[in-house]
């Protein structure tokens, strides 16, 4: 089997458990408000600061290297999306949930000693967000009004990316060539499941905050 099927396969059901979380369902639903919004964004933002903040340091390695791509990265679209949610000054008031923190500290740890293991966090969350992160963006813009192309959902825009579909298969012949051997690829296959169980804590957490009897944060709407 390729190894990109691999990855997809082995790692369906964290995917599945995933995407079907409590706060998805419900931010989806639109049984929560705009904040709620602005808070997964916001927890997005510290996990792509780990992510892309490791970006430079294996630009030239050879098994993750070939992933740093230019047209990926998310940072700054988050910043102008949270700029247009949160108002002046919101980087002061940006606060990480626990398991996010946890999830960014794993992204940095797993960069700075391993690079398959980067990548099975680079694929859980870029291929991610250009698949199933677009259902989140049509929700967002249909139910608070962002533009299709505005502040607000910038981050799912990829605009480098002119043909997504093509995009993503020359992304899957990358790990279908990735240079590490079979014992690699199953750690990494792990760190992929790892990953989405990160994720998944995300969205707990998220859950727990926002849900009925949370004690409510002015954010949350």
């Amino acid at each position: 089997m390729p190894f990109s099927a691999l990855m997809r396969t082995a790692s369906q059901a964290q995917h599945t458990e995933a995407e079907n979380s409590a706060f998805v369902g419900d931010m989806l639903g639109g049984r929560l408000g705009q904040g709620a919004y602005a808070r997964y964004t916001e927890q997005l933002w510290f996990v792509y600061r780990a992510l892309e903040g490791a970006a430079g340091a294996l630009a030239d390695d050879p098994v993750a290297g070939p992933f740093i791509r230019p047209e990926l990265l998310r940072v700054t679209e988050l910043e102008r999306d949270l700029a247009h949610l949160l108002g002046a000054g919101w980087r002061k008031r940006a606060t990480a949930l626990p398991a996010t923190r946890t999830y960014a500290d794993r992204i940095t740890e797993v960069a700075g000693r391993w690079p398959a293991g980067y990548v099975a966090h680079h694929y859980t969350r870029y291929l991610g967000d250009l698949s199933g992160g677009q259902v989140i963006r049509s929700a967002a813009e249909k139910r608070w009004g962002f533009d299709h192309k505005g502040d607000g959902v910038r981050f799912y825009v990829f605009a480098g990316i002119g043909n997504p579909a093509a995009f993503k298969r020359e992304y899957r012949a990358l790990l279908d060539a990735l240079p590490v051997g079979d014992g690699e690829k199953r750690d990494a296959v792990e760190e992929c499941r790892r990953a989405f169980a990160l994720n998944t804590g995300m969205f707990r957490e998220l859950g727990e905050e926002s849900g009925p009897g949370a004690a409510r944060d002015p954010l949350i709407a």
